[in-house]
């Protein structure tokens, strides 16, 4: 091994290290601004609740204030059928209620001030760690390649830009779906278990006090936490790779995921088959399961569309699958545009995958009229080359 190679190989080696340790300073620094954001959240909350209860005070109050002050007037001209005593009485209660109703309406004031100060706090902190988890992918992405074969880094190097890009997309996908686990498992099953402990040491306290009764309600309680739990963990295992894919096929695992769909989004969704489904390689059958589960979240998250529909066509060399939804629309010019591509990062990823598994994406849409996503994947490696050509003869 020359010396240029066994400094570079010190560079890197160097440079990991470097990297490793700040890596896992980002990710303390991120877990604590999520607890930060969360206790923020939790007396947000609290103040939301005591803003309401004190609006409604304030409001109640200056309705009382406005019957004393009636009274007071009334009792005040009415000499003959109220004595000094009433007047004295009628004063006094418009005069408490008159202190309580400026007591009310300074903790109003401050209440909304402390609202609004919370608010702009969680905003600044969730930015905080959405800064935090892009540097700790970015990170993830560079250790990727520096942990490599020498050899093979040099290879990349000197490959196409094309290469490297395709090289890139793929790491930036896997750190995507690492980072999308880690956040269920957080916000899922580590919060259950962490509550289950709680729990468990609420029961030992009233085991040790002879509160028995107690501690059996307690643990009907926890036993329907771990059954939650454990539901949380399946899902999470469903998403990471449905086992329908591998023991029914594509069609069935997708006609249930529309079902569940809409059960869980209250959006109608329609199922259609065309042609007879054929089996495809483990790895595109996951694919294609993906693009229509990113296409179904990005009908629920930003379309606002009360009917989805997915057809999908079995031809001899090509796969056709057709999402339409009636929702809000888009200029489909946006996708791309520099201030507007994070809006649209679905239909971004969607574009990317459908382009790993050589196929073609097509995007119909305009504000007001809804969505329709049109994406042909070749079956046959001839096909794939006869689409490739057919996009650079449209380019």
């Amino acid at each position: 091994m020359d010396h240029l190679t066994v400094d570079i190989n010190r560079v890197i080696a160097n440079a990991i290290k470097v990297m490793e340790d700040s890596k896992y300073q980002i990710y303390e620094i991120c877990e604590s601004a999520r607890s930060e954001l969360e206790a923020l959240e939790q007396e947000l909350d609290q103040v939301l609740q005591e803003t309401i209860r004190t609006i409604d005070k304030v409001d109640k109050l200056e309705q009382e204030y406005r019957l004393a002050r009636i009274r007071l007037t009334e009792v005040s001209r009415d000499f003959v059928r109220y004595k000094e005593e009433d007047i004295k009485s009628a004063y006094e209660k418009a005069t408490q209620i008159q202190l309580d109703l400026m007591v009310y309406r300074e903790k109003e004031n401050y209440l909304k001030s402390r609202r609004d100060d919370l608010q702009k706090r969680v905003r600044n902190v969730e930015k905080s760690v959405e800064r935090a988890e892009m540097i700790a992918s970015q990170m993830n992405v560079v250790l990727e390649y520096l942990s490599g074969d020498l050899n093979q880094v040099t290879r990349i190097l000197e490959s196409a830009k094309t290469r490297q890009l395709l090289g890139l997309k793929i790491i930036l996908a896997q750190e995507e779906e690492r980072k999308r686990i880690a956040r269920e498992i957080h916000d899922g099953p580590a919060q259950s278990l962490a509550n289950i402990v709680l729990r468990t040491e609420i029961a030992e306290r009233m085991l040790i006090k002879g509160q028995f009764e107690l501690v059996q309600d307690e643990l009907v309680d926890l036993k329907g936490q771990v059954r939650s739990g454990l539901e949380e963990i399946r899902k999470i295992i469903f998403n990471l790779r449905p086992m329908a894919l591998d023991d029914l096929g594509l069609i069935p695992t997708l006609r249930k995921f529309t079902q569940d769909f809409e059960e869980k989004a209250k959006v109608h969704t329609k199922f259609d088959l065309i042609g007879k489904e054929i089996r495809l390689p483990s790895a595109m059958e996951a694919a294609i399961y993906r693009m229509v589960q990113e296409a179904f979240s990005n009908v629920l998250k930003h379309a606002g569309a009360s009917h989805v529909s997915l057809e999908i066509c079995f031809k001899p060399q090509v796969i056709t699958l057709t999402i339409q939804d009636n929702g809000a629309g888009f200029r489909i010019e946006t996708i791309n545009h520099p201030t507007t591509r994070n809006a649209h990062f679905g239909l971004v990823g969607m574009r990317e995958r459908v382009e790993l598994i050589e196929g073609r994406l097509d995007i119909d849409s305009k504000p007001g009229q809804g969505t329709k996503i049109v994406i042909d994947i070749p079956t046959t490696s001839e096909h794939r080359k006869e689409i490739e050509t057919n996009e650079s003869d449209h380019g």
